[in-house]
């Protein structure tokens, strides 16, 4: 049977997993072992392929035992108490926080030092566990008001001005539909209120302008294989992506879970994947694929 396979252009790192990457590969040169704080990108063939080059990967605890060493901070960022734990214990940072992601925690760090007189609150649309989220969190003194979903949309006080901002791999969708609402709830005519809401598109828009062409590339295929860290968040959005551009997709982390022959003997199989889904790993799997129809 002879099929065709081909891997969206668009899928792969991002720009800020590529950046720490680089820096990841250009530190393990100079140096026999440097520690990472968390997963450096939520694939673990990726993280793997890291560590066998001798980057070794602790949590936030380990991390506080660490004394004399050297420690990689990765795209997601990390929240003010990080670097001061690294200045009290000697441990020299590979700061690889994605400048996206920076230049977003000085936003939020600025603005809420100029806040407080007006009794403002700042407001995150993101995951409340999101590595890049616990970071931004830090930068209010860990005050900020964190939303997942319109149906958090409570935890706001409706009765002081909102300061909005949004993790930047969110969906810009969610994001626009949460501003709404939050504006219309801020300025009831019944009771003639006019408090202010301030709104910071932070959204990386390399990523969520992948959203429309993943549905599109999804659509042109019989058959997708979507490619993705079971821990990725935006593995996790961007897949319902794809299911929604071809509800034959399947979502698979390792070439192993491929399923062969793949269900309904699709002719044209695209393959996509988040933004932490390394190139090698795609292109792994889409040799596998042919490889199986061919012979």
């Amino acid at each position: 049977m002879q099929v065709n396979v081909e891997i969206d252009k668009q899928a792969g790192f991002c720009f800020g997993v590529i950046n720490a990457v680089k820096i990841a590969e250009e530190a393990l040169e100079k140096y026999e072992c440097i520690y990472c704080l968390g997963e450096i990108v939520h694939n673990r063939m990726e993280t793997e392929r890291l560590e066998k080059k001798g980057m070794v990967t602790v949590d936030f605890q380990t991390f506080r035992n660490l004394k004399n060493v050297r420690v990689l901070i990765r795209a997601h960022g990390e929240p003010p108490e990080t670097y001061r734990i690294a200045q009290e214990n000697h441990i020299e940072l590979i700061d690889a926080t994605c400048p996206i992601v920076s230049h977003l925690q000085k936003k939020i760090r600025t603005c809420y030092d100029e806040i407080s007189d007006e009794n403002g609150q700042i407001v995150i649309f993101g995951k409340p566990d999101h590595a890049e989220v616990v970071g931004l969190k830090g930068q209010a003194g860990n005050h900020a008001v964190v939303i997942n979903s319109l149906a958090d949309i409570e935890k706001i006080d409706f009765s002081r001005p909102v300061y909005l901002y949004a993790q930047t791999t969110r969906s810009l969708e969610e994001y626009q539909k949460i501003r709404t609402e939050i504006e219309k709830r801020l300025n009831r005519k019944d009771d003639n209120r006019h408090i202010r809401v301030i709104s910071h598109d932070t959204i990386c828009h390399h990523v969520s302008g992948r959203e429309k062409g993943l549905e599109q590339f999804a659509g042109n295929h019989d058959f997708m294989v979507f490619v993705s860290g079971k821990n990725s968040s935006n593995g996790k959005q961007l897949f319902e992506v794809c299911r929604s551009g071809n509800p034959a997709s399947i979502m698979v982390s390792h070439p192993e879970e491929v399923p062969l022959p793949l269900p309904g003997d699709p002719v044209n199989i695209g393959i996509s994947g988040a933004t932490s889904t390394p190139l090698w790993l795609m292109k792994n799997i889409a040799d596998k694929i042919r490889q199986f129809y061919t012979h």
